[in-house]
């Protein structure tokens, strides 16, 4: 066997721990270094991961170390400083967290970089597409049980820039990928825009694609509960309607579908890390050793962010905004200023304590 590619994973929070282990646990991998601006994180997390290299300076460990995969789990304002330090130290890979970005315009900058070094690949953390119960909708969804395909629709009670990177994400593979003309949004609630994850508290779209298929998304407190699940980053469901059937996926509720032949089926299904990141780290081996695209590649990824800030700039400006973006904006900036000075309505309670309304 070849010799295990070298990884320095930077940001030693709950998703960059996540992301070490299930390096350290691949023969193909070895962490070789772990950074954090907390130093504290990196001693305590280092015996767990065979006392790989530890420092506070990302950019310094990354060319001392020269690694093979260059990971980052940091705040979504540091994405462009991490893309510009892995692609200095020259990584093979670069894997980071989702968002890509906070506005276009910086989604751009990444993109111009990123096109300008083709060899290296780049991933995008959109895991929740190896769970058991988002896998089974897809093969109900390609095996026709459905029919012809019209629509496809994401919901989350989280807010935009933790959750519908995801759901269009989910949306695009049920949708086989196609790509979007246009979408059209609103936005409201200005509580969640000091987050870390800036967004407006409520965020709703359709999208159009160019298959014919019609797409619908909300995230935030005005998107609908799903009281079936107990866990609130859980209530989320993605799915697709057919002419003969639909199916549909709660991120901690399982599956379900109605198919004209099947009737009414329905299984588990929870998010799990533990079960969801080996594959995802997997795939990354196989497109290193066998140049098999990783499912959840940068260009997907950018596809997915595009029609975001789409929805955005239309809740912004008003009307529809075309597909693919031709200049980069900076949409929560524009939000900030557009968005009426009044407390979001919420569609529940659970949402209502979510977004300190109670």
């Amino acid at each position: 066997m070849a010799n295990p590619y070298r990884v320095l994973v930077v940001g030693m929070g709950k998703r960059g721990k996540h992301h070490a282990t299930a390096f350290n646990a691949n023969p193909r991998f070895k962490v070789v270094g772990i950074c954090d601006i907390d130093l504290a994180r990196c001693e305590a997390a280092a015996p767990l991961l065979g006392n790989p290299e530890i420092g506070t300076d990302a950019a310094a460990l990354a060319s001392s170390l020269k690694p093979d995969v260059f990971c980052f789990c940091t705040l979504p304002t540091l994405r462009l400083e991490m893309i510009k330090i892995g692609v200095k130290c020259r990584a093979k890979l670069i894997a980071f967290e989702k968002p890509i970005a906070l506005s276009s315009a910086e989604a751009m900058k990444m993109n111009k970089l990123l096109e300008r070094k083709p060899k290296i690949k780049v991933v995008v953390s959109h895991q929740h597409r190896y769970g058991a119960h988002y896998r089974k909708i897809k093969e109900i969804i390609a095996s026709g049980a459905l029919g012809r395909i019209h629509t496809v629709y994401g919901t989350a009670t989280g807010w935009m820039m933790h959750m519908m990177t995801h759901m269009i994400d989910s949306m695009r593979w049920y949708n086989g990928e196609a790509e979007a003309l246009w979408v059209m949004g609103q936005a409201a609630g200005r509580g969640k825009l000091a987050d870390l994850h800036s967004s407006p508290d409520y965020v709703a779209g359709v999208i159009q694609f160019a298959n014919g298929v019609r797409g619908y998304i909300e995230t935030g407190a005005g998107a609908p509960d799903q009281p079936e699940v107990e866990k609130w980053w859980g209530k989320n469901r993605v799915g697709a309607q057919g002419t003969e059937g639909f199916a549909e996926v709660l991120t901690n509720g399982g599956w379900r579908a109605v198919t004209k032949s099947g009737g009414y089926q329905s299984g588990e299904g929870a998010m799990n890390y533990d079960l969801d990141m080996p594959p995802y780290i997997q795939d990354m081996a196989d497109w290193l050793d066998h140049d098999k695209i990783h499912p959840c590649n940068f260009a997907s990824a950018y596809k997915g962010a595009e029609i975001m800030a789409a929805i955005c700039r239309s809740a912004v400006e008003g009307g529809q905004i075309a597909l693919p973006l031709e200049k980069g904006k900076d949409e929560l900036k524009a939000l900030q200023k557009a968005i009426p000075d009044r407390k979001v309505l919420v569609s529940s309670p659970v949402n209502a304590k979510e977004y300190g309304l109670v």
